[in-house]
Formats: structure tokens, C-alpha cells, sequence
């Protein structure tokens, strides 16, 4: 018996576009007329450089990065990288500035703290992380080896619908839960990184993309697997890649293409967002606790009127084709995830079961 697809609102791994997974599997035992999968093939033999090749192709123009900047493709997920960028960042300078705003934040700022000194210069604890500090409270030092932020916090559901301005200092951002939403000035950051398993593909890739001016300037040199340095003159093929997450993220930067690119994603993500938001303002049975201008496209988290309701809430979305609605365990509640593979109908079917929901036990 095969299975209905259901409307999947994990937090990460994410849902694929169905066209891509559909792809895959025409794909799976014979790519091109290879007569292998794509599982199967050498990471250096000529398929799979040109599915790399064409895989960043698309992805630079999806982004407009410019031709200063290097795209890797590596492994360790977004973790590796709060380890990673104060090794190779730091450049011997005496402190890096980070923003808090929320676990993902709290994570890099622990990292970073083995490496070298760290200015929280805002931080959104006062109020349960619950917005985006404004810049102008931001204490930056100008003498610091770059400025990190998170660009939106998966678990609280805050999102910066702003770049920050740094001026000389490099400004370091976590994208991995918004990454292609929107589009974004590239030029605009020092390093930009972000995990694969919300909006580019499965877990196991992590994209980076760095200003060539902050590569090869560690001190002291770090060692080989964690230098760009050295990923970038190997260009991703240090070590063998994550060489089907790659295949996949190509694929979705086709679907993103096919699409009308991040700028449709994003007319795409503020309606699904408004559905979800929208109807939350109408009722008291159900709560976000975020500042409105800086609640998250990606990422809804949501209180019922009554927590011990919480259960019988996710019995009856998962029985209507709904899943992976819980929240995170350090808040509870609810998470809606609803990334660039959700389709809109995937909202409307939440939010209709919700105002059923509410109707029936308010």
C-alpha cells in the first residue's frame, strides 16, 4: 500500500519540492544514461564534477553572488561553522561582536568562546527572545574580527527582515533556516553559511559562501579539514563531499529556477506566512509570542489556550494529513515550518483545521 504524501512541517530535515524527490527516483539507478546512481560515482570522475559544477552555477545566479566570493560545498552542518569562522576569522584580532538572539545564536557564541574573546553587543533576552534587536543598540567595536548574527532562529521564530550594516567589519551570518526565501545582497557580507536540510536539501551539506579576501589569513594556521583555505583550493574535493546532498541541492536550485528564483519563493513565503499570521490575530485560543515585524517567514511557533490540550491537537493534525507540528522541547507549543517546498495549500490546510479546532474546544 503506498502512502498519500503528507503536508510535513519539520523544522529540519525539511520537505522537498515533490518534483525534485520525483526526479531523484527516475534518477536513482541510471543518471543520464550513466548506467550507475549518482550514489554510486566518483566524487573526482567527470559526472559528478560537472553535477558539482553546475549545482554552484546555479546557485551563484540564484543568489547573484559576486565572482569575489567562494561557494563551498562541506560537511558538519551549521555547528562546524560556529567552530570554523572564529578559527579562520579571527585573524589573530583580539574579539569577535555576536548577536543573541535565541538558541541558535546562544550555540555559535558558546563555540566561538573557546577561540577567542566575545562581544554580545545586543541581545534579546530581556524578553524571551521574542524579537530582533534594533542596530542602533547594537555596542559594536570597530576593531572586531567580524559581526555574526542569525538570520532567523529556527526554535523561537525570530527573523531579521533587515541586513545589518557593519561598515568595514566582515558581517557573518547563519542562513540556515531562510536561505533562498528572499533574496539577499551577497556583497553585503563577509560569509554567509547555512545547513542544508531546510531550504537547499538533505541533512549532510552545509553551504558556504566567503569573500575571497577573508580566505587563507588564519592565525596560526588551522588544521587542513577545518581551513577554507584549504576547501577552497581543492574546490570542495578535499575529502569526498556529501556527494548525493549535493546532486539534490542541484536539484532544487533547477525547481528554484523553474520557479521564477528566490524573488517568486519570497512573494511565495509572505502569502503563506499572512495565511498563518493572519489567522492568529483573530483569536485568543492560539498565541505568538513574537514582535510582529520580526516573526519569521519560516518558522511559526504557536501556543494553545490550554497545554494539556497540546496532544489531542497533534493526534488530530497528524489523522488530516498533518505532521511534525510540536514544538521544540525548550518551548513547547506548536512549530509551523513552512519553507519553500510548502505549498500553499499546506497553510490553508493548517489553518482550517486550527479554526476547527478552536471552534470545537474554545
Amino acid at each position: 500500500m503506498i502512502m498519500a504524501r503528507i503536508f510535513n512541517f519539520s523544522a529540519g530535515p525539511a520537505a522537498l519540492p515533490e518534483a525534485v524527490l520525483q526526479q531523484a527516483a527516475d534518477e536513482m539507478l541510471d543518471w543520464h544514461g550513466s548506467g550507475t546512481s549518482v550514489m554510486e560515482m566518483s566524487h573526482r570522475g567527470k559526472e559528478f564534477m560537472g553535477i558539482a559544477a553546475q549545482a554552484e552555477a546555479d546557485l551563484r545566479e540564484l543568489m547573484a553572488i559576486p565572482a569575489n566570493y567562494k561557494v563551498l560545498f562541506l560537511q558538519g552542518g551549521a555547528s562546524a561553522q560556529f567552530e570554523m569562522i572564529p578559527i579562520n576569522l579571527l585573524r589573530g584580532k583580539g574579539a569577535a561582536d555576536y548577536v543573541h538572539t535565541g538558541e541558535w545564536a546562544k550555540k555559535a557564541i558558546k563555540a566561538a568562546k573557546a577561540f577567542g574573546n566575545v562581544n554580545v553587543v545586543a541581545s534579546a533576552e530581556d524578553k524571551a527572545f521574542t524579537y530582533a534587536p534594533a542596530q542602533a543598540s547594537w555596542k559594536l567595536d570597530k576593531n572586531a574580527a567580524y559581526v555574526h548574527y542569525t538570520a532567523n532562529e529556527t526554535i523561537g521564530g525570530v527573523e531579521f527582515h533587515w541586513t545589518p550594516d557593519t561598515g568595514d567589519v566582515p558581517l557573518v551570518c547563519d542562513m540556515s533556516s531562510n536561505i533562498l526565501s528572499k533574496p539577499v545582497d551577497v556583497s553585503k557580507f563577509g560569509l554567509i553559511y547555512a545547513g542544508a536540510q531546510k531550504n537547499i536539501g538533505p541533512a549532510g551539506l552545509t553551504i558556504v559562501i566567503i569573500r575571497d579576501d577573508l580566505v587563507g589569513h588564519a592565525q596560526p594556521t588551522p588544521p587542513a579539514m577545518l581551513d577554507y583555505k584549504t576547501h577552497v583550493d581543492a574546490e570542495s574535493m578535499y575529502n569526498t563531499p556529501p556527494t548525493y546532498a549535493i546532486y539534490i541541492a542541484g536539484l532544487v536550485f533547477q525547481w528554484l529556477k523553474k520557479n521564477g528564483g528566490v524573488a517568486a519563493m519570497e512573494r511565495q513565503n509572505i502569502a503563506k506566512a499572512n495565511l498563518l499570521y493572519d489567522y492568529l490575530a483573530t483569536t485568543d485560543f492560539y498565541r505568538n509570542p513574537v514582535r510582529k515585524e520580526d516573526r519569521s517567514r519560516m518558522n511559526v511557533p504557536f501556543t494553545l489556550k490550554d497545554a494539556a490540550l497540546d496532544e489531542e491537537f497533534l493526534k488530530g493534525a497528524k489523522s488530516r494529513g498533518m505532521a511534525q507540528l510540536k514544538g521544540h522541547r525548550s518551548v513547547g507549543g506548536m512549530r509551523a515550518s513552512i519553507y519553500n517546498a510548502m505549498p500553499v495549500a499546506g497553510v490553508e490546510a493548517l489553518v482550517a483545521y486550527m479554526k476547527e479546532f478552536a471552534a470545537q474546544k474554545g
